[in-house]
């Protein structure tokens, strides 16, 4: 039966931050004898995140992922160090633990070109970290985009007790804004987030749209570009709906339970509502991978590494998205 199962890369994410804390609390959740777990990353970290949790994961440990028989048993660790571990500080950005990062993210990324593992969940990264270590993008979305061969259009996502969250436009000045918000950028996030709710078991999603102006009327985005988009979608067979003005999308899709999910038009008018509603909860998911690929929506809290203060509950949320989708998808 094993090898039956799904199997599952498991990343400690950045080890100066919470993530091997995490990682090693996950492992001690009935939820993870569901499937084949691979644990990638330097042995000493995850030591050192059982030692903060107080858990013991007795993983069998290898060198190669050809190594691992699932017959066996379904958890285990693959040891990228070969003997020689990065230097890291806890609580500080580096390049040695961005370096620890990228090592392990490639190598999962690697495994998911080849079919040998469907999903990975990771522990938070650290983007300057990452950066520092050799990272030529400005997120890690980006390098699994290139690694993983995506041509198609790929988002994140955020979600909060399973309400799903696109963006149009992400990270770019808000003056510049308006001139990307185009009917053809819009239905590309409209058409993605449909697909993927439907892969985590939301066979029709309600697809809420938000306003670009206030009131969604104090402009002519919604009429020229947002609306057609809407009309487009509609006759895709999604069931998009909208404009919705900003000042209340969250009451009416979120709170209301009028809709599965929210695009946006821009990060903040997006982010604000969601993290209000529910940001000790939030979930990110890697839209437009050929895997699914999930985190918890937090950052390292360096504030709190070390301490055995990180809520289990964001990374638990993730790594459930991590596997619905990928068990639909087998």
């Amino acid at each position: 039966m094993p090898e039956n199962k799904i199997n599952i890369a498991l990343l400690l994410g950045d080890p100066s931050g919470i993530g091997p804390e995490l990682v090693s609390k996950l492992l001690v959740n009935e939820i993870t004898k569901r499937v084949n777990i691979v644990v990638i990353g330097e042995k000493n970290i995850l030591n050192e995140g059982d030692k903060i949790s107080g858990n013991n994961n007795n993983l069998k440990v290898v060198n190669e992922f050809d190594q691992i028989n699932f017959n066996d048993g379904n958890r285990f660790f693959l040891d990228i160090s070969k003997g020689k571990n990065h230097n890291y500080t806890v609580a500080k950005c580096s390049a040695e633990a961005g370096k620890s990062v990228l090592e392990a993210l490639n190598l999962a990324l690697d495994l998911a070109k080849q079919n040998k593992i469907q999903a990975i969940n990771f522990g938070p990264f650290n983007k300057t970290s990452m950066i520092m270590g050799g990272n030529k993008h400005s997120d890690e979305l980006h390098l699994m985009a290139e690694k993983l061969d995506v041509k198609n259009f790929f988002c994140e996502f955020n979600v909060v007790d399973n309400f799903w969250t696109a963006r149009v436009t992400s990270h770019i000045p808000i003056s510049e804004v308006p001139k990307n918000i185009k009917k053809d950028k819009i239905i590309k996030p409209i058409k993605l987030i449909h697909e993927t709710m439907k892969l985590n078991g939301i066979n029709n999603p309600r697809v809420a749209v938000q306003a670009l102006n206030p009131h969604a009327e104090f402009g002519v985005e919604e009429k020229n570009e947002i609306i057609p988009a809407i009309e487009e979608a509609k006759k895709l067979g999604i069931n998009a709906d909208g404009p919705l003005p900003c000042d209340t999308s969250f009451i009416t899709a979120f709170k209301n339970k009028n809709h599965d999910c929210i695009v946006g038009m821009y990060h903040d008018a997006l982010q604000s509502g969601l993290k209000a509603f529910g940001f000790d909860r939030g979930v990110t998911v890697q839209g437009g991978m050929p895997i699914p690929i999930t985190t918890p929506a937090h950052g390292t809290a360096f504030d709190i590494a070390g301490k055995n203060l990180a809520n289990l509950e964001p990374t638990l949320q993730s790594f459930k998205i991590a596997l619905t989708m990928a068990s639909n998808k087998k």
